[in-house]
């Protein structure tokens, strides 16, 4: 049993892009459809889909590489807020990832969104994670 869904899907893009692999399946729920949405509106992966299965959907994760050089498009994908020791951001102090080249994933009162998204919308929230 995983105690941290958020985590086990990280994990599970990290070591698939460190592999190599095209695609990676994780076991699917809401949250992290949405925080692979996020991922997908911010180019980071190629797109995903959700598979109908009896006992739990699979969610089915297109990574992106580069065409010619095979460079991940995630070099890092880091879990900041955990069960035991939630962090949390008001809009003002919202981190920004290598100056803006990467992003921080957020869970606001408008739904799990970028940080860019938040800075739009002028909402904090927990941290997630960051992406770059």
């Amino acid at each position: 049993m995983n105690t941290d869904k958020i985590a086990d899907l990280l994990t599970r893009i990290r070591n698939a892009v460190m592999a190599g692999h095209r695609f990676v399946e994780i076991p699917s729920s809401k949250q992290k459809v949405a925080i692979v949405k996020v991922l997908k509106e911010n180019g980071f992966i190629l797109n995903y889909k959700v598979v109908e299965n009896k006992p739990q959907n699979i969610l089915k994760i297109a990574l992106r590489y580069h065409p010619q050089t095979k460079v991940p498009a995630i070099n890092a994908i880091v879990r900041v807020s955990s069960p035991g020791l939630r962090k949390y951001s008001s809009v003002k102090n919202l981190p920004r990832v290598l100056n803006g080249m990467g992003i921080a994933i957020l869970s606001t009162p408008k739904g799990i969104i970028s940080d860019k998204q938040a800075r739009e919308l002028n909402v904090g929230g927990e941290v997630l994670c960051y992406v770059y």
